[in-house]
């Protein structure tokens, strides 16, 4: 899709005005109920196209995605313009500066159309943690988008935009892109620069796109993508171009079993991912099952060392360094700084928020260390070697992306486990480090709405082309 915009403009078949007008067009008609936006930058976005035109009519060549609109998730910094993270604690903070990731598209011309909406400090697998409101699925508007993604998973879905970034720390990216019926990508952690993320667990986050084609995400990661002096993660590692004919003849794809055998694992979304992996035979692939004994407690690993990681990354938002300040009346009243603390955080914070804080300083405090987060952390070594070693064997992991289709919005925002659980397929790769993509697999039925399948591949660490490329031949 977007070299077909950009040979259009370019040939000026199409304006680049006109395309952006239509993109916007498309949000003041959907977004009121899908709440995908927070913001809309028309003003700008209408300047931006208008010297894109008067560049390609003075007959200069533009870059691919120049003049291309997008969505950035609304934890990701853009100077001068909101950066609420999706919470009333941020509410009125506006940016100094832009992250690494809005730079580089700035520099290729890329056009932000807007904020996309998101979980509370990305805190969440449904967008329902927003201070701003759900945003819902393009699909089913009584169903959830996923999350943390969710706004920039539906903005795609819905056709508001061509494509978006979101952030992935446990599959950000993926479930909502596997809900919505997107493809969304993780890069390996550290290909692309976090700075100017606002951070929720600085050992998983990792910034990625979402848009309709595996194509289009190779294109918005060959720019983004990179090493940053102002994250030190990252690393300048030469690879692959993605491969337009990439044969799958004689690669190996691994599975799971109990990926496949596990009791929550609706019956059609197993059925829809084995008729991939079919496909996959008849193309050539060998299929292996494969053996991860530790891959399994990716889960209880991610939620120790997520929330201890947010617990210090939230201790910034005291109210008066960053964060909610409108409760002067009780400051005021305030006897010592830490009510000041408290009064800041009890109004601002959501019950989400709140509650990994909470279980992040309990295994961080004295006396728990050692028992939770430090045992975390070694189990998260094991399963890295475990994951090394089953590369050895195969080209990629293959599972869904998530165990059942979208469910509805207020189902399971009461009871946080089976949130939690949401996750259970794509935390492995932000406990591992390693690159993610979910790409659509087909369509089920549910309640008489047709609902979108996930299927998700793992690829080995800074492969992310040839995952890509894997991801390609196995595009629908």
């Amino acid at each position: 899709m977007i070299k077909e915009l950009n040979q259009k403009i370019q040939s000026r078949e199409l304006s680049c005005l006109d395309l952006n007008k239509e993109y916007l067009a498309i949000i003041k008609e959907k977004n009121e109920s899908l709440r995908a936006f927070l913001e809309v930058y028309e003003k700008e976005v209408l300047a931006q196209a208008e010297a894109v035109d008067k560049k390609v009519n003075r007959k200069k060549k533009i870059g691919l995605l120049e003049g291309i609109p997008y969505g950035l998730k609304d934890n990701v910094c853009l100077q001068g313009k909101r950066t609420s993270a999706g919470s009333r604690m941020l509410n009125n903070y506006q940016a100094v500066y832009d992250a690494t990731v809005v730079k580089k598209l700035k520099e290729a011309g890329a056009i932000v159309m807007g904020k996309t909406n998101m979980d509370e400090f990305a805190m969440g697998s449904s967008t329902e943690s927003s201070v701003f409101g759900p945003t819902k699925n393009p699909w089913d508007e009584s169903r959830v988008p996923g999350g943390s993604s969710g706004g920039s998973a539906a903005a795609v879905a819905a056709e508001m935009v061509p494509w978006a970034l979101g952030s992935d720390t446990g599959g950000s990216i993926r479930q909502p892109a596997g809900f919505c019926g997107v493809v969304g990508f993780k890069p390996t952690y550290g290909r692309v620069s976090r700075y100017g993320l606002i951070a929720m667990a600085s050992s998983y986050d990792q910034i990625g796109p979402l848009a309709k084609t595996v194509e289009d995400v190779a294109l918005i990661y060959q720019v983004i993508k990179g090493k940053d002096v102002k994250d030190n993660t990252t690393i300048e590692k030469s690879e692959a171009d993605l491969e337009d004919n990439f044969s799958l003849k004689g690669k190996k794809i691994g599975i799971v079993k109990e990926f496949f055998d596990s009791e929550g694992l609706d019956k059609k979304v197993k059925t829809t991912v084995e008729k991939r992996i079919e496909f996959a035979k008849e193309q050539g692939v060998e299929i292996i099952e494969v053996k991860l004994d530790y891959f399994k407690h990716s889960l209880a690993v991610y939620y120790i060392m997520m929330t201890a990681e947010i617990s210090s990354n939230l201790a910034r938002m005291d109210g008066i360094r960053f964060g909610f300040n409108e409760s002067l009346e009780k400051d005021a009243k305030a006897k010592d700084i830490l009510d000041v603390y408290n009064f800041s955080r009890e109004m601002a914070l959501g019950p989400e928020s709140k509650r990994r804080v909470i279980l992040g300083t309990y295994v961080l405090s004295a006396g728990y260390y050692d028992a939770y987060y430090k045992k975390a952390q070694k189990i998260r070594e094991i399963i890295k070697q475990e994951v090394k070693k089953v590369f050895e064997q195969v080209d990629v992991l293959i599972s869904p992306t998530s165990p059942k289709p979208a469910f509805k919005l207020g189902e399971k925002i009461s009871d946080p486990l089976q949130l939690y659980l949401e996750d259970i397929y794509t935390v492995g790769a932000n406990v591992a480090m390693i690159p993610g993509i979910s790409i659509p697999a087909g369509i089920v039925s549910e309640d008489g709405k047709d609902l979108p399948v996930g299927l998700q591949l793992l690829g080995r660490w800074w492969e992310d082309e040839k995952l890509l490329s894997f991801a390609k031949a196995l595009e629908l």
